[in-house]
């Protein structure tokens, strides 16, 4: 750790913010190939009910990646406070019970799934024209569950002791597993949507086995030993009250998109394929921010455990310039790209009218998303778990959800894709305020809270 401490402590802002974030921009550009990937492929088999199935299903399977951030993000944040407290022994219980917690529920959630599997393909709204291709891609996927727990928890807990090269290395193997294999199993076996979710969970078995070399290899001064776990001494608290507000923030935005597929199949497949196309063109931008901003979250974390508020804002700063940079610059790439991005996925005349327009609306919020990132990220790396907790309700339940019925019933299909950039401006100026009062108070007070539970 004393490289990483160097980072953490004395490296200039910009070098630490670059050094932590860029492993985690490119981590989060594989991933939007990725999801691009599978789409792409999706759409070469010219099949638009597929692809439809597709965009139904993604929101379940991101709940298995949802759980995985609640030790992931969770883990991470108390590891990088407690490292920046000087607690190497706690630090290590904590990485151990993310792994065996990660590991059990993700078994618990693939027998939940496939036992429950008529129910969830009747809940996200799949067609007749859709469910058959639905229920084949989600059953692939419960069946790798507890894999894609165990990967996505453990690319944010290396994080957490500064191994951001190490987290890009393994979700990069996943990732291009997953890639290389779509083209062969989607075309050219012919498996279509069961190829693509093979796949996916075929790169996830592979991201899990580079991380368990790095351990094994005892390249970490974490441990996943059994020996080491301990739920105790607020070990569970910790990772809990940061992990649970971070995956409602995933599992919110699946039953979101659940919400939004059903209301937009009321008009029709096309419009569920057009949006599932959009949505995942608008990953781009989204994920590169997100990606920044989950970056410097440790730096966050770390600063906040050794009380270095003067630095922590500096870091808070720098970001956000950063932040709206890249937003802005990625906002107008997508806007000016649109008809030819929607037009690679799939060749649909019906699909593609509707999807050029409803990138547009997904841009609208493009620039300045990543402040509302960062200010979520900012206080999950100090331990607010309450704040963070409302601003995830906010964006993906409180306003998005209302948002979805209200501008449907006023304006129609028109109406419905405008309503996420509505819910994403009304949560950035909150967000803005609760993190601004909170940096304030802790700037004058310089005594971070022992209770990870604390409020305002």
């Amino acid at each position: 750790m004393n490289k990483n401490k160097e980072l953490f402590e004395d490296a200039p802002v910009a070098k630490a913010v670059t050094v932590m974030a860029v492993p985690t921009i490119i981590t989060m550009l594989v991933v939007v190939i990725y999801n691009m990937a599978d789409t792409f492929f999706i759409g070469q088999t010219k099949d638009a009910m597929q692809v439809a199935a597709v965009s139904l299903a993604t929101p379940v399977f991101m709940v298995f990646m949802a759980l995985g951030n609640l030790f992931g993000i969770g883990g991470s944040s108390a590891i990088s406070r407690a490292l920046g407290e000087g607690r190497l022994d706690r630090a290590r219980h904590i990485s151990s019970f993310c792994c065996y917690g990660s590991l059990g529920l993700g078994v618990a959630m693939a027998a939940l799934f496939l036992v429950g599997m008529s129910p969830i393909l009747n809940m996200i709204g799949a067609s007749e024209n859709t469910v058959g291709y639905a229920r084949e891609y989600l059953t692939y996927v419960a069946f790798g569950g507890p894999f894609i727990m165990f990967g996505t928890a453990f690319g944010n807990i290396l994080r957490g002791e500064g191994a951001a090269k190490e987290s890009m290395i393994g979700n990069m193997i996943g990732t291009v597993t997953n890639i290389v294999l779509d083209p062969v199993m989607i075309l050219l076996l012919g498996w279509g949507v069961a190829g693509a979710a093979i796949a996916t969970v075929v790169g996830n078995m592979a991201a899990c086995l580079f991380y368990l070399s790095y351990f094994l290899r005892k390249k970490s001064s974490l441990s996943i030993h059994p020996k080491d776990f301990k739920a105790g001494e607020r070990i569970a608290t910790s990772v809990l009250s940061i992990g649970i507000p971070a995956s409602l923030n995933n599992i919110l935005m699946s039953f979101a998109n659940i919400i939004l597929n059903n209301v937009l199949a009321s008009y029709g497949d096309n419009p569920v394929a057009a949006m599932g196309v959009a949505m995942k063109a608008n990953m781009l931008v989204v994920l590169l921010q997100i990606g920044l901003c989950t970056g410097i979250q440790p730096l966050i974390g770390y600063n906040y455990g050794s009380r270095n508020i003067k630095r922590l804002k500096q870091i808070y700063r720098f970001t956000g310039m950063c932040a709206i940079i890249m937003g802005t610059v990625l906002t107008v790439f997508m806007v000016v790209a649109r008809a030819g991005v929607i037009r690679a996925f799939i060749d649909d005349a019906a699909v593609i009218e509707a999807g050029i327009g409803m990138m547009i609306a997904l841009q609208i919020s493009g620039p300045v998303i990543g402040i509302l990132f960062l200010n979520i990220n900012t206080l999950q790396g100090m331990g607010k778990a309450l704040p963070s907790l409302v601003l995830t309700i906010c964006r993906q339940g409180l306003v998005f959800v209302p948002m979805v019925f209200l501008l449907n019933a006023l304006f129609g299909l028109e109406g419905v894709i405008y309503a996420q950039g509505v819910a994403d401006y009304m949560s950035i100026v909150l967000s803005t305020v609760i993190c601004f009062t909170i940096l304030h108070k802790i700037e004058h007070r310089k005594e971070p809270e022992e209770n990870a539970l604390s409020g305002l």
